[in-house]
This record gives C-alpha cells, sequence and structure tokens, in this order.
C-alpha cells in the first residue's frame, strides 16, 4: 500500500486529502500542531479504513523542521509515496503595522517548510522513478495582493517553484502540481485576522473536498497546475493577461482595503 504524508492534516483542505487517500487505501503519515486533533482524526481513519496511520504533532515554523520531519520518518522506515504540502498561513492587513513573528511565520512555514521538505523526500522518490508531489498555493499565487502582501508572495513562490520542479523530474517519474485553490470552506480566513463582516469574496466558498478530488484528476492527468473550486476562477486568474498589471493590482486593492 503506497504511503501520503499530509501536513496541516487536522482541518480544511489536508484533512480532506487524509480522508480521500484513505478512501483509496492509502496509509497515511499526518503532520499538524494540534497532537490531539492528529490523534481522534488518525483513530477515526484507522477504525473506518483500515489503514495505518502515525501522526507526527510538529511546528513546521522551527528551525530545519523539513529534515527533522524525514529523519523522523527515516528511523520509522516509512517510505512516503505522496507528499501533500498544504501547510500554510496567512496574514491581513496593514504591512507595517501587521506583527514582525507572523510575518516571518508565513515565510517559514508557506516557504521555507515547503522547500525543506520537498528537498528531503524527492530524492528517495526519484531513486525508485515513482512519486507524487502536491504544493498547496492560491488563486493568490498569480498576481500581487495589497494587504495580502508577505501571504500573495508566499504562494507565487509555491507556483513558480512548483513547475519549475515539475520540469526537472517529469521524465523520472515523479509528478509535481501546484494546487491553488480559491476561496475554499476552510478556518483560514479567521486565522488570517480577516474580519467577519468583510469575508466576502464575490465568490462561492468551494467545499475542500471538491478540491481536493479536482487534484487527484489532475495528478492522474499528469497536469502541472489546477485552479482548485469553481470553474470561475479559471477566469479571474486569467483576467490578469487581459489588463495591465497596475490596474489588477489596484482592483484587489480596492476590494481588500481595510474599512471600505
Amino acid at each position: 500500500m503506497p504511503t501520503a504524508l499530509i501536513t496541516g492534516a487536522t482541518s480544511g483542505i489536508g484533512k480532506a486529502f487524509a480522508d480521500r487517500l484513505a478512501e483509496k487505501s492509502f496509509n497515511l503519515v499526518l503532520l499538524a500542531r494540534n497532537e490531539i486533533r492528529l490523534e481522534k482524526i488518525a483513530r477515526e481513519l484507522r477504525q473506518k479504513k483500515g489503514i495505518q496511520v502515525k501522526t507526527i504533532p510538529f511546528d513546521l515554523t522551527e528551525s530545519d523542521a523539513g529534515k527533522r520531519v524525514f529523519e523522523t520518518m527515516q528511523t520509522d522506515n516509512t517510505t512516503v509515496d505522496w507528499l501533500v504540502n498544504n501547510a500554510g498561513v496567512g496574514d491581513y492587513g496593514v504591512f507595517e503595522a501587521s506583527d514582525r513573528d507572523r510575518q516571518l511565520d508565513i515565510v517559514r512555514l508557506n516557504i521555507l517548510a515547503l522547500t525543506d521538505l520537498t528537498h528531503c523526500f524527492l530524492p528517495p522518490m526519484l531513486e525508485q522513478r515513482s512519486g507524487v508531489i502536491i504544493n498547496v498555493g492560491s488563486i493568490a499565487s498569480f498576481q500581487p495582493m495589497p494587504y495580502w502582501a508577505t501571504y500573495g508572495a508566499s504562494k507565487a513562490f509555491v507556483l513558480s517553484f512548483s513547475e519549475a520542479l515539475r520540469a526537472e523530474v517529469r521524465d523520472r517519474g515523479v509528478k509535481v502540481l501546484a494546487l491553488c485553490p480559491g476561496p475554499t470552506q476552510t478556518a483560514f480566513f479567521d486565522r488570517a485576522n480577516f474580519p467577519q463582516q468583510t469575508q466576502s469574496t464575490g465568490l462561492s466558498l468551494a467545499d475542500p473536498d471538491t478540491v481536493v478530488q479536482q487534484a487527484i484528476e489532475a495528478i492522474e492527468a499528469d497536469k502541472q497546475t489546477i485552479v482548485g473550486g469553481a470553474s470561475l476562477l479559471n477566469f479571474v486568474v486569467n483576467l490578469q493577461r487581459f489588463l495591465p498589471r497596475e490596474w489588477m493590482i489596484e482592483l484587489l486593492k480596492q476590494q481588500f482595503q481595510p474599512n471600505r
């Protein structure tokens, strides 16, 4: 049975990946900070699906996070066939007024941990000439995001990194997908301090299960990037091709400006 390592596995898209891959008879390694929630999900999946589920309660913003997770997996002699880099964090607001540590944690988690985990787990996949890496970006990956400046930049990295890496390894048996969902039914906006009264983006929230199913279908079709969620999102993402870049950024500024 193949094994998938999923970060940010206790809710939202990460939890949906765990459920869907369990249905496909994957053994799972679930990673998140909340040990109690991890163990609860692991117990449920073991009982319902009859699979092996390991848990790693760990904060990926810590130093050398990816290397430490990889060493833990080596100690357990666990081969990772699918790596789902889902863990991520955002922060809404005026950049200069934001919390410094929060901004740095966005970089540590969304960029450094994702890069480190990929760098650690990719070589064994290449040795066995098979494997899947799914890096979760965002529709924010496609353009700068005023009032989400660090988050948007971090997701732009995820998209560029994933597409470049795919070109390097696609002929050696490993598939790499950039999954860029739009607004999804997760706790992201609450955790990012986005005010409840302004949480309408003009787009309906996608079901995490739908986003994950789209990602799995994209892997099966050997695609490099998918915009997860409603089909309208592809139009939104491609709109920037037809508008001057400065105009697009100004539209987003008006959309997300605090106290508008």
